[in-house]
């Protein structure tokens, strides 16, 4: 599906505002307008200035919605995040080094 607005819709019945109010009282365009309106991905200019008008974080403003579906035939499935077990086993220490493979840098007298 992607971006859905209703949080930023929510906060704009709250206060009494239409989305054209944004146009005046932070200068979104037309266009970013037009954006929200078709649940279209907005830029990051456009959210900071919604953040700070509304003194709020950008998941108080827009949620992603998942389909079941993938985007693309080439998106790869989410996998869950590995345990810190599986992660110590398969982290790797490098090799200790000897004092015949790394010289001490020599200091100058002067």
């Amino acid at each position: 599906m992607g971006f859905s607005y209703k949080p930023l819709f929510k906060l704009l019945v709250d206060r009494n505002m239409k989305k054209t109010d944004l146009h005046t009282a932070i200068g979104l365009s037309s266009a970013t307008l037009a954006k929200l309106s078709k649940g279209e991905p907005l830029g990051g200019e456009s959210i900071e200035k919604l953040c700070i008008y509304f003194r709020c974080q950008p998941a108080d403003l827009v949620q992603y919605i998942f389909t079941d579906t993938p985007a693309s035939p080439t998106a790869l499935p989410i996998s869950p995040s590995p345990s810190a077990d599986t992660v110590k086993n398969t982290v790797q220490t490098p090799p200790k080094r000897t004092s015949k493979s790394v010289s001490e840098p020599k200091t100058r007298k002067r």
